[in-house]
């Protein structure tokens, strides 16, 4: 049976509660966890790496350059309300590739804050971690890997890797694995952002399921400003995803499930 992970990047505490309803209701109501890839404390300043504001960056509610989640907002009640959202660690700030870096110290400390500001928000100490931009440096790999059962990304590059990670990389990719483990860290990677309003509307929905039936777990990765681009929703993006949720419901061979569920499952990885 093909399993599906379906995991969103960005959410912070600038992220209108009312686009993460309008997207994935129909998610939630049939019993569909959606992963949200969550910034523990966003920099209002944050850049893309071509230098440009990251399009996460909605709402300026004060002059502060880090706005940490906090219980008592309602983005983190309404999360809380519905617990079909699984909430996993996207970095600290999402400062570009903050790492992808050296210094040993820094790394940790951005993790450990990272983790207690989402726990401290009343959520689950968090398995999973997602890197910005899909960015590790070796040992910032190492670091994650200490401290977390998941790390998803986008895809692995040799020169970023531990040395001793290098021969069970080989034989994944000698095998053709997308995905592996290391010292009880499960390695995800997914097939690009299939869903992105950057990829041909028409055929994502085909796209997508020939994805899904070719792997034995397959991420799905997207991100929910894209479905609001100048503030204003894009409908027919949002149709593709919503008529993505019929097709995860309606069809009985495949299963869709959180990385929490992975972590604690015997789910083949490839």
């Amino acid at each position: 049976m093909p399993y599906v992970i379906l995991r969103d990047d960005d959410t912070n505490v600038l992220t209108p509660p009312e686009c993460l309803e309008r997207l994935y209701r129909p998610f939630l109501d049939a019993g569909l966890p959606v992963n949200l890839a969550t910034i523990p404390a966003v920099s209002t300043d944050a850049k893309r790496p071509d230098g440009l504001p990251e399009g996460f960056l909605w709402r300026h509610p004060s002059n502060n350059k880090r706005l940490p989640l906090e219980k008592e907002q309602m983005l983190v009640q309404y999360l809380r309300a519905n617990p079909g959202f699984h909430v996993v660690q996207h970095g600290h700030h999402h400062d570009p590739f903050e790492f992808d870096r050296t210094d040993r110290n820094e790394i940790m400390q951005r993790l450990e804050a990272g983790r207690a500001l989402l726990q401290n928000a009343g959520f689950q100490r968090p398995e999973t971690f997602v890197a910005p931009h899909d960015k590790f440096s070796r040992i910032g790999y190492r670091e994650v890997a200490r401290r977390y059962q998941v790390i998803s990304t986008g895809w692995f590059e040799l020169r970023r890797l531990p040395r001793a990670w290098w021969p069970k990389y080989a034989m994944a990719k000698a095998l053709g694995h997308p995905h592996w483990r290391v010292n009880g860290t499960m390695l995800l990677s997914h097939p690009g952002c299939l869903l992105s309003y950057m990829r041909p509307y028409d055929t994502m929905l085909e796209t997508i399921k020939a994805q899904i039936q070719r792997r034995k777990l397959t991420v799905l990765v997207t991100h929910w400003w894209e479905y609001f681009r100048d503030r204003q929703p894009d409908d027919q993006f949002i149709a593709v995803l919503h008529s993505l949720a019929d097709y995860l419901r309606s069809t009985k061979d495949v299963k869709v499930i959180s990385f929490a569920e992975l972590v604690t499952s015997k789910i083949p990885l490839n």
